[in-house]
């Protein structure tokens, strides 16, 4: 078996031992049930000691049988929708593949993956063929027979249906779900066959923060974005680790909003906490998304070269663009997913865990949130209007680059709070959050033009001395630094119509 990844889509019904087959061509579009099947499958299923992967509705298991043997990762994505993915058996069949246990690194940790479940499953398939003899699912009649490796070992047996979406649609599953409501079968209480193996050791899903009110303590509303933005990170590191599209950006914000809403909210909490946690997601933030600062730039540059004339490009100016991009976007990525397989990281994620659990809080903690929360962010908007006034003071050059830049960062905390505070101020708060963002997004366009401009300035200082001409990248320099003055005359302007209401103190 080669390695593979599918999204599964399936239902499991509890059904009695002798339970009759149901009529499964009434099922609507339906055309004809195909001949049974039979499958002898033995699965050992892996996880943690203490079952961390378990908890997060993971499943990482060996199996053998059928046509899919081989190790099997399946990671939640939505009510009965999985990702699977699949790797073969290497030449250690007690450890999972390396791209397997990576991508759950972010949850196991330096913990050690150990047997926690045997099931051996007599598998009955029926598929169910549609029009043009299209397979839409398959029905599987499973007879599990289990034993656990935890503590004192335990055996069970059962029975279960599953229906499992090939090419058919999701309302198959919905009549699927009458048609067994009928005869008395009714969808599992438990999410997988590890869940019913276990029983009572299978671990409870972690309870989220309670909802933040107006009337509520304060940290409400900081707990729930944080643990919100937690989910994301640990969502988001199996994506950056396949370098899949957005990810690594993706994974950044959740560890600079989580940074900004402890320095907006910090006093609601302990303050030596807060900070240490502020360093440490402000090193992640960096060591992950400097490869996606790379990749923004050579963009950048490419886009340029695109549209410059034929003759204004002297010499390999896009080779040699690539080549030193290429090799910087190189290191990078290698370097933050070195930082992902750290101790550091792994620390880091046991104190977010720690903090979203068990919050180290403060007495300012249980004020009100409604004014308490609107006084926290009017904080952060007189700072980013003090940031403002800066720019008008700053000399040219490199002092109004620097103070533009601090505009920046004091919008994005704005932004950052202000989306913590929609909890409870709603539509004010999501306004000023958007206001907010507009800021930052155009002073990014001016951050991103100071980049590419020293990138220009190094590959066209260097140019001679490797035997090409400086031209084309003085050429792009002055473009791009007209792009930054753009930029700014475009901050002016959004700061002019910058007006959102402020939120209500009451």
């Amino acid at each position: 078996m080669t390695g593979q990844d599918t999204v599964e889509v399936e239902r499991k019904y509890e059904v009695e031992q002798g339970a009759p087959l149901p009529e499964l061509a009434m099922l609507a579009g339906v055309d004809r049930v195909g001949a049974p099947e039979e499958e002898d499958l033995d699965a050992v299923y892996f996880d943690t000691g203490d079952l961390t992967l378990a908890a997060q509705g993971i499943t990482l298991r060996r199996r053998s049988g059928g046509d899919d043997a081989g190790w099997h990762l399946k990671l939640p994505l939505g009510p009965g929708e999985r990702r699977e993915m699949t790797e073969p058996v290497g030449s250690d069949p007690d450890s999972a593949p390396e791209r397997l246990r990576r991508l759950v690194l972010v949850h196991t940790r330096d913990r050690v993956l150990v047997p926690v479940a045997q099931l051996s499953t007599r598998r009955t398939v029926l598929s169910l063929y549609g029009p043009a003899n299209t397979v839409l699912a398959d029905f599987c009649d499973d007879r599990v027979d289990a034993r656990t490796f935890l503590g004192t070992p335990e055996s069970s047996s059962w029975r279960e249906w599953e229906i499992e979406l090939v090419d058919g649609r999701p309302d198959l599953l919905d009549a699927a779900d009458t048609l067994l409501a009928g005869s008395g079968q009714h969808p599992a209480a438990l999410p997988s066959k590890l869940a019913r193996a276990l029983g009572a050791s299978y671990p409870d899903t972690p309870a989220p923060p309670p909802k933040p009110t107006r009337k509520g303590p304060a940290s409400a509303v900081l707990m729930a974005y944080m643990h919100a933005l937690l989910q994301a990170l640990k969502t988001h590191d199996p994506g950056v680790r396949e370098d899949l599209p957005d990810a690594v950006h993706q994974l950044r914000v959740a560890a600079r909003s989580m940074r900004s809403a402890l320095a907006t909210y910090g006093k609601l909490t302990d303050l030596t906490v807060a900070r240490s946690l502020r360093e440490e997601l402000k090193w992640l933030a960096g060591a992950v998304g400097a490869a996606r600062d790379t990749e923004v730039i050579l963009q950048r540059l490419r886009d340029m070269i695109g549209a410059e004339p034929t003759e204004l490009l002297v010499g390999p100016v896009q080779q040699r663009i690539e080549e030193h991009l290429g090799a910087r976007h190189h290191d990078a990525r290698a370097a933050g997913l070195a930082a992902l397989d750290s101790d550091r990281y792994f620390r880091l994620l046991d104190s977010l865990d720690s903090f979203v659990t068990n919050p180290p809080l403060s007495d300012r903690a249980r004020k009100p949130a409604g004014k308490c929360v609107a006084d926290r962010v009017a904080a952060d908007r007189s700072r980013l209007k003090h940031a403002v006034d800066a720019v008008d003071g700053a000399q040219e050059g490199a002092p109004a680059d620097a103070a533009l830049h601090e505009v920046r960062k004091s919008a994005k905390r704005l932004r950052y709070a202000a989306e913590a505070a929609a909890a409870i101020h709603g539509k004010r708060a999501r306004r000023l959050a958007r206001a907010a963002e507009h800021v930052q997004q155009v002073l990014g366009e001016h951050q991103d033009s100071l980049v590419t401009r020293e990138v220009l300035r190094d590959l066209g200082a260097t140019a001679p001395s490797e035997g090409a001409n400086g031209f084309s990248y003085g050429r792009l320099h002055a473009l791009e630094q007209q792009r930054g003055s753009d930029s700014r005359a475009q901050f002016l302007l959004a700061w002019a119509q910058f007006r959102p209401k402020s939120l209500r103190r009451k």
